[in-house]
């Protein structure tokens, strides 16, 4: 079992524990997930990135991958491949040549 199954299995037991699964349909997964990225942004708000509070950037990082990694188990879908699958896209689209060093979206390459 690899690092991802670990920690998705002790996400499910602790929601399962407290019968939280009834509001972890995908949409509201997704929900949490916006929010939650949008409270790590706030550990950066009025700061330089070394000004912010790392211990809240830590917890509020984790928990933005509980709720990918819940809408990933919820899909069925494996983080691991589905990350690799989107690399390999993103290598088609920003490859080395055009892009090194170059902070522009694929489409101004």
């Amino acid at each position: 079992m690899n690092e991802i199954q670990k920690i998705t299995e002790a996400l499910l037991k602790f929601r399962d524990e407290r019968d939280w699964a009834q509001f972890h349909n995908p949409k509201d997964l997704a929900l949490a997930l916006n929010i939650e990225a949008a409270e790590l942004l706030e550990t950066f708000l009025w700061k330089s990135s070394e000004q912010a509070d790392l211990e809240a950037v830590q917890e509020e990082l984790a928990d933005v991958f509980t709720f990918a990694f819940l809408l990933a188990e919820k899909y069925g879908w494996n983080v691991t491949e589905i990350v690799l699958m989107k690399m390999a896209k993103n290598a088609l689209k920003y490859p080395v040549s055009a892009s090194k060093g170059i902070a522009k979206k694929y489409d101004e390459l």
